[in-house]
């Protein structure tokens, strides 16, 4: 039997176990999740890493049409070029166009610049300024904002103590009124190395699901293989990025599909393990102070597993040390 798969079920149980153990008050975004903003002022946006002039993403709002969402890095090079149409002509208004970006080293001296095209007076408002005023006079005009965005940001500690992958907006461009109000703006999200890994980790996984899908693996295989990235996804979007990468990873090591006796003795184990997981979670929601009850339903599986021990000994001493090791782990867990 392939002792891997069965490492990986335990993984998905116990990360279950301390998933439901940890009080998280932030709900994540997700990753990729636009830039925000209504289309009142900001007509369009490009976003560019301003170091290898790649798009991140870009968007039209008088066309509805936008790239595929996406995201931009901590301590990333950016440049974002939006075109800005005023319809109202007020000009004893001032407007505040404002970055939370810091200054680039690319364009150490300049936040702002604006298009030679564009027939608009700014003013004479300083480039150099993290935001600027402007009367609200009708037209439109083209500017760039050249920054950094900023480090430090993503990851987060949690009350208790917990470490927390979190994707932060960052105020990239901010069209304001004269109290401060926000009307319009370009709010991407904001990830770090961790997050950036798992994506990856996690688009060649799901390569990996579809080359299965599509040759003829045994459909329990594959169930268990789409549920370990499923069960990724769901602690990475709760900001557990650690342990969404420990599953990607473990799957990364499985070899060939196990025969079909192995599955026959899998079966049943993959099933006790995923009901624990599932009543797991519905006791985390549910019920979360009755620990009393979550021991009593993990002593029993323990049963269960000392029996499949004695079962798989008459086969597979290697796969009935594994059950064992299994077992032990469960017993400490409730401290048996």
């Amino acid at each position: 039997m392939n002792k891997k798969l069965l490492t990986i079920s335990l993984l998905i149980l116990l990360t279950a176990m301390c998933v439901t153990g940890i009080s998280v008050s932030t709900v994540k975004a997700q990753t990729a999740q636009g830039v925000g903003g209504n289309g009142s002022f900001i007509k369009s946006y490009t976003i560019e890493d301003a170091t290898t002039g790649d798009i991140l993403m870009s968007g039209n709002y008088a066309t509805g049409t936008s790239s595929s969402p996406g995201y931009v890095s901590e301590g990333e090079e950016i440049s974002c070029t939006v075109t800005i149409s005023i319809s109202v002509n007020n000009p004893s208004t001032e407007l505040t166009l404002g970055t939370g970006m810091q200054h680039s080293s690319i364009q150490p001296n300049m936040y702002w610049q604006e298009a030679a095209s564009s027939n608009y007076s700014l003013g004479n408002f300083d480039p150099n300024a993290q935001s600027f005023a402007f009367p609200e006079a009708a037209g439109t005009f083209t500017i760039t904002c050249y920054g950094s965005t900023p480090t430090g940001k993503v990851e987060q500690t949690a009350p208790n103590g917990i470490t927390l992958n979190i994707p932060t907006p960052v105020n990239m461009i901010l069209v304001s009124d004269p109290t401060g109000a926000v009307l319009d703006e370009v709010q991407p999200n904001m990830i770090n190395s961790a997050i950036f890994d798992y994506l990856g980790l996690l688009s060649s996984q799901e390569s990996t699901l579809k080359s299965l899908q599509s040759s003829g693996v045994d459909p329990g295989y594959i169930s268990l293989y789409t549920d370990v990235i499923n069960a990724s996804q769901a602690l990475e979007a709760q900001g557990f990025t650690a342990g969404a990468t420990t599953l990607l990873n473990d799957l990364s090591s499985v070899g060939a599909p196990p025969s079909a006796t192995a599955q026959a003795l899998f079966i049943p184990i993959a099933v006790v393990l995923a009901v624990v997981a599932a009543l797991f979670f519905f006791l985390f929601w549910r019920i979360r102070g009755k620990v009393s009850y979550y021991q009593l339903v993990v002593e029993d599986q323990i049963k269960d597993l000392e029996g499949m021990t004695m079962r798989a000994a008459k086969i597979d001493r290697t796969l009935s040390s594994n059950l064992d090791s299994v077992k032990e782990r469960l017993k400490r867990l409730v401290g048996m």
